[in-house]
């Protein structure tokens, strides 16, 4: 694949050698994951529908795995038009299972549409939590209207809305930032991007920002994940530990089944893309400082 040269010039710079195994990981075809809405459906409900139409899957971290040839297929069985799936890659549903929400509690989901990441709280809650999802683009926000009422998710607020502007007197248990990034980590031959030194600048710039409000959104005591699709370490471990010493990492103690690691700060994760995962970066900090 041809990369562009700035951007392999900085993963070479941040991992040596193992540049070219992210530049491979960038190169394959990707496989077509998804998983069971458990708010409509089951695992065995899902797994016996396949077997029926005929499509061969494997399973990885409780999701679905498929053929990439098999993409068209699965989003013409019923189940996918009445929202009994989600199709979503395995590295994405990584910051809602981190961030261990729990029925009764509220939730922020900063950065929300086009909805997998919420709908996948939501379903982890059984509809027990109060999440709010942000979406400040009206076109992406009518979207993750649109997928949540899909997917039967209840107790949802959308707000059309920056994340970045919500009132501080608003307090959430746990926030997920998923954050806007140069998607360093997704590309794919078909899809190269437009990578940029300026895309990055302006990404850093919107990640201080949403980290730094979040922080003032958090109960002290309260559990952030921060993460991107981004491989870049200024986009990433950069970022957190600019929020260390009003925050402390929380172990990532989730072993994605198959998944080749990237070094990145301890406690972190950073998944190295192939041809399952995209390149994904997860982190998880606890508030323990309000004085800011």
């Amino acid at each position: 694949m041809e990369m562009n040269e700035k951007l392999r010039e900085m993963l070479a710079a941040a991992y040596g050698e193992r540049a070219e195994e992210i530049s491979r990981g960038l190169s394959v075809r990707r496989m077509t994951t998804f998983r069971a809405n458990t708010l409509k459906s089951s695992f065995s409900d899902v797994s016996e529908t396949l077997t029926e139409a005929g499509i061969a899957f494997s399973v990885r971290n409780g999701a679905f795995v498929v053929a990439p040839e098999d993409y068209s297929r699965v989003r013409a069985l019923p189940i996918y038009e009445r929202g009994e799936i989600y199709m979503q890659s395995l590295s994405s549903m990584l910051p809602p299972l981190l961030l261990g929400a729990r029925a009764g509690e509220s939730i922020l989901d900063m950065c929300a549409a086009p909805g997998g990441k919420t709908s996948q709280i939501a379903a982890l809650t059984s509809n027990g939590a109060f999440i709010t999802a942000c979406e400040r683009d009206k076109v992406r926000a009518e979207r993750l209207k649109h997928n949540l009422a899909l997917l039967g998710v209840k107790r949802t607020s959308v707000l059309m809305t920056d994340a970045a502007s919500l009132d501080p007197a608003m307090k959430f248990d746990r926030i997920l930032l998923d954050a806007p990034c140069t998607g360093s980590g997704t590309i794919t031959p078909s899809s190269p991007g437009k990578f940029s030194e300026k895309l990055l600048a302006g990404c850093v710039k919107t990640q201080k920002k949403l980290l730094a409000h979040a922080l003032r959104l958090l109960k002290k005591g309260g559990t952030l994940v921060y993460s991107t699709c981004s491989l870049l370490p200024a986009e990433n471990e950069d970022i957190v530990r600019t929020a260390l010493g009003k925050v402390e990492l929380v172990d990532a103690d989730i072993h994605p089944e198959g998944a080749s690691l990237l070094p990145a700060l301890p406690g972190t994760l950073l998944v190295s893309p192939d041809e399952f995962y995209e390149g994904f970066f997860v982190a998880r900090l606890r508030l323990i400082s309000k004085n800011f």
